[in-house]
């Protein structure tokens, strides 16, 4: 059973959307205060810097140095809200974790004319300046929750058509991986899950798509050629809509020979680690995350 930390989280959702009359993602978007939903993580330093063009902001946890690895962050929100800063608590908790910087980008969303696959080339101009910077690809993961776990996977698609080297390793956080929406978890979980429904679901992808082929391979992970891709962790919440988004992509990968690991957390909702600092869930899944990356980046563990 959740944690009463994590059902607090559950309720939040749920108010925001009755309370609002919310009936469109962009209104629930509009109306939810982000930062609330997580813990402030101590210890940990802000700057915004410009990613040749793309705005960013670095998330440095104390004794951290300049020279070590770093996760690059995108931020969910369905390609119509969030920001690097609402999802900032979430991914310093991450990098605080792993003991790396972590850099959020701010990509361009769809009420300002961010469509695919714009957001896209933004992330991989984003990841060529940290490659610039002489950070090289091994010692970069990269992290999205939700629509940017979508961003997460179609940036290395991309950059790997660019001929530049993939990154170490991939952190999903429910991400939404299937446009064309065929997961039946849109159906089984429905009425379960507390932040969306499969129309708005189904809304989002066709908006932000804008005519482009939902199973096209530089949109569509699932009906892309995954080969050479670092090891992916996916974690999702059993109670999500999105559930299957992650079941799949999970086997896609294996059948491209990645390594993967795929954990579903009983009785939780999407994106439940934005929660971090404040419920056990979230904790447990930070924690889990980071245990796996360390190696992969070559952190030792701690003391």
């Amino acid at each position: 059973m959740a944690s009463k930390e994590s059902r607090r989280v559950n309720r939040y959702w749920e108010t925001v959307r009755s309370s609002a009359g919310v009936s469109q993602p962009d209104e629930l978007v509009t109306n939810a205060q982000w930062d609330v939903l997580t813990g402030e993580p101590r210890g940990v330093d802000y700057v915004e810097v410009d990613a040749d063009g793309v705005p960013a902001l670095w998330a440095v946890p104390h004794g951290t140095a300049k020279d070590g690895p770093v996760l690059l962050c995108f931020h969910g929100g369905g390609y119509i809200g969030g920001s690097m800063f609402t999802h900032r608590k979430m991914f310093a908790h991450l990098a605080k974790a792993i003991g790396a910087r972590a850099l959020s980008i701010d990509y361009t969303l769809l009420p300002q004319g961010g469509v695919f696959p714009r957001p896209v080339a933004e992330g991989v101009t984003a990841y060529r300046w940290l490659l610039d910077q002489g950070i090289p690809a091994g010692r970069v993961a990269i992290a999205g929750d939700s629509a940017g776990g979508h961003l997460a996977m179609t940036v290395q698609l991309r950059a790997r058509g660019e001929d530049l080297p993939l990154p170490a390793a991939t952190m999903l956080i429910s991400p939404w991986i299937d446009m064309a929406g065929s997961g039946e978890s849109l159906d089984y979980n429905a009425g379960k899950d507390a932040i969306f429904n499969k129309q708005w679901i189904l809304d989002m992808a066709a908006a932000f798509l804008n005519g482009h082929d939902p199973r096209s391979p530089d949109a569509a992970p699932l009906h892309a050629d995954l080969s050479g891709f670092g090891p992916i962790y996916i974690q999702v919440g059993d109670a999500e809509l999105l559930l299957d988004d992650s079941r799949m992509l999970a086997e896609h990968a294996k059948q491209a020979g990645v390594g993967v690991q795929l954990d579903e957390f009983a009785d939780q909702q999407h994106s439940f680690q934005m929660a971090a600092g404040l419920a056990p869930e979230a904790d447990d899944a930070i924690n889990r995350f980071a245990a796996w990356a360390r190696p992969r980046l070559g952190i030792a563990e701690p003391v």
